[in-house]
């Protein structure tokens, strides 16, 4: 239970794959302008980092080391198209939505790291917990970033108008430009957070 609460934490806020390790940021700058592209591609990304890290896993001792990025490139775009089958499937609004950043998940920076890093490392189990405490991380930072710029940018959440008729949209929120400002403010906000908590932890030693 230890174990799961620190993977957890880990992707979620002290190795978060957007805010810390600053890794998958072309496509959420892009699908960042509303809330529901923000969740269907963080639904989508989490799927595929489980199956493509318990995959990765369970083959660790069966790829050779000289073919071992081929290999996980071609693990993880069959875990894509499937992905990308189901939502144009079952959510084709979000397919059409999404767009070419869907298939895009291939060359994911978040995906391949996990694969390298801990996947082909690790046993199944752990591999299955990296790849939901990351992709959680993932999705609550688009998430986050995505509502902060729907609703500066069009005064909705979703679709759903919160700040009303009269509200006058910040249109830049909306804008590439606006994504990196939002951003860079998350970014030094996460950075706080994680040094005011090193302090602590070095006062509580000393």
């Amino acid at each position: 239970m230890k174990k799961i609460k620190k993977m957890l934490a880990d992707g979620i806020v002290f190795k978060n794959p957007v805010l810390v390790q600053l890794l998958g940021l072309c496509s959420m700058l892009a699908i960042t302008t509303s809330v529901s592209n923000a969740i269907g591609m963080g639904i989508s990304v989490t799927a595929v980092l489980i199956f493509s890290n318990l995959l990765i896993s369970l083959l660790r001792k069966f790829i050779p080391n000289e073919v071992r990025i081929a290999s996980y490139v071609v693990i993880i775009a069959s875990f894509v198209t499937i992905v990308e089958m189901v939502v144009h499937a079952y959510v084709p609004a979000l397919y059409k939505s999404l767009g070419v950043f869907l298939p895009l998940i291939v060359v994911n920076c978040i995906i391949l790291a996990r694969a390298e890093s801990f996947a082909s490392k690790n046993k199944p189990l752990d591999s299955v917990l990296d790849g939901l405490s990351m992709g959680i991380g993932y999705t609550l930072a688009l998430l986050v970033i995505s509502v902060v710029r729907e609703l500066l940018g069009n005064g909705t959440i979703a679709g759903i108008n919160i700040l009303g008729s009269d509200y006058d949209p910040m249109l830049i929120a909306i804008l590439p430009a606006g994504g990196f400002i939002i951003l860079g403010f998350l970014i030094a906000g996460m950075n706080k957070l994680l040094s005011l908590r090193k302090k602590e932890n070095k006062g509580d030693e000393e």
